[in-house]
């Protein structure tokens, strides 16, 4: 696995809950960590204007902004990446930092294939983005982790105390972070 020291340790990830807080959680991350603009509960008009409204925010703090959307709408609205499934991140497009979600080592062999920029393998542990799921654990998380091409982000369920218990240098939350 490629560790890429380019790539940020610390990734927010949008949600319609985290989205009254989302202002001041930009400000409180580390400068340099990145934001993942998903709010796919707003029509496109509204996306946009929020989409505008927090890049402007996370760019003053030197912060990575990444859309869940096509490459193309990725380069009109001026993010820094794209992120999704790895079958929707294809084909690339110059310029974007790919970031691919993965749940199972098939996914990770399509995030490699695709050659992804991050892969964010999820969930490490119970989260509520998907309660009642099954989660890896640590170990698990780690052996499929293994098999990554490109960084592996740890998300679901993490916050700063589990990403000490993880011990792993990149991950990711919606509600741990907001």
């Amino acid at each position: 696995m490629r560790q890429d020291q380019s790539l940020a340790n610390l990734w927010l990830i949008s949600d319609e809950r985290n989205d009254a807080v989302l202002e001041r959680a930009l400000g409180r991350l580390p400068r340099g960590s990145g934001f993942i603009y998903r709010h796919y509960h707003l029509d496109d008009e509204q996306r946009y204007r929020r989409f505008r409204c927090l890049q402007l925010i996370a760019n003053a703090f030197g912060h990575t902004v990444v859309l869940a959307d096509s490459a193309l709408t990725a380069a009109e609205w001026g993010a820094d990446g794209i992120y999704g499934a790895p079958k929707s991140l294809w084909p690339r497009r110059h310029g974007l930092l790919y970031l691919a979600t993965a749940h199972n080592l098939g996914e990770i062999g399509q995030a490699n294939r695709i050659g992804s920029d991050g892969i964010l393998l999820s969930p490490i542990f119970a989260t509520n983005s998907h309660p009642g799921a099954d989660s890896h654990g640590p170990a698990r998380f780690r052996m499929l982790a293994s098999h990554a091409n490109a960084p592996v982000i740890a998300l679901g369920g993490m916050d700063f105390r589990r990403a000490r218990t993880v011990d792993w240098p990149r991950w990711a939350a919606i509600d741990g972070l907001s």
